[in-house]
């Protein structure tokens, strides 16, 4: 491929540069477009939630309305998924989602960097999950959590094709849950990127496909809070498992 080609792939926008190079022996530490990314992911949260909560105002203000309609749409998700005992695991949730909304939000700005993209991103998102959900399973549980694995009423016979098959969809669940929101965010770019090409390629007639790329951006951003919901809820799930197992 040269580097004309290269340079215009639909796929370059995913590329991880580094800014500032932190080496230390066989150690990368390197500042990227990634890190900086998360990194502003996290202010634009901090200060949202911060300023939104100072304010307190009897007359909410739209971005104290915003915070608490963020905090009561997680808040009702837990209490409809796990009940009145995931209240202790909001803080959990709530970070997760917002990381990743903001995240996909972040990344639909023109020569940003979408850091959901990746799939070492999400899965290490997926990682924390799974290994704090399974955690707490066996806090609650002990050894008892893994009748998570039987299927209550199968008969004894049935017990040693299913629960292979039981402990395997255990096993993927943070490969299912990285893969969706990598695999969606990933093709919907590549997408907004190829249109951009024909745009610019078009010419006079490059305003068809830049209709269609407005309303793809339109249902870009409906897909990354629907990613970020889709995390949020499977945690939840997730979570509800671990406390009450079937």
């Amino acid at each position: 491929m040269s580097s004309s080609e290269t340079k215009h792939s639909p796929l370059e926008q995913f590329e991880i540069i580094p800014l500032i190079d932190i080496k230390s022996g066989n150690l990368d530490l390197s500042v990227t477009n990634s890190s900086i990314s998360m990194i502003i992911t996290v202010v634009i949260i901090t200060l949202f939630i911060t300023f939104s909560v100072n304010t307190r105002a009897i007359v909410p203000s739209r971005l104290q309305l915003l915070s608490e309609l963020s905090y009561d749409f997680i808040a009702q998700l837990l209490k409809d998924t796990v009940g009145n005992e995931g209240r202790k695991y909001f803080p959990f949730v709530f970070t997760i989602f917002m990381f990743v909304l903001i995240g996909n939000m972040v990344g639909m700005i023109p020569y940003s960097f979408t850091f959901t993209s990746h799939i070492i991103v999400t899965f290490a998102l997926a990682a924390v999950v799974f290994i704090g959900v399974t955690i707490l399973g066996f806090i609650k549980h002990g050894f008892h959590y893994f009748s998570l694995f039987i299927i209550p009423g199968l008969p004894w016979y049935m017990l040693p094709l299913l629960i292979p098959i039981e402990v395997i969809s255990y096993l993927s669940r943070p490969i299912s849950l990285s893969v969706r929101l990598f695999a969606n965010m990933l093709a919907g770019h590549t997408l907004l990127k190829v249109f951009a090409g024909f745009v610019v390629s078009l010419g006079f007639a490059g305003f068809l496909p830049l209709a269609f790329i407005v309303a793809l951006t339109g249902l870009e951003i409906l897909i990354a809070f629907l990613q970020a919901y889709v995390f949020a809820i499977l945690t939840c799930l997730y979570i509800n498992d671990a406390l009450h197992l079937h």
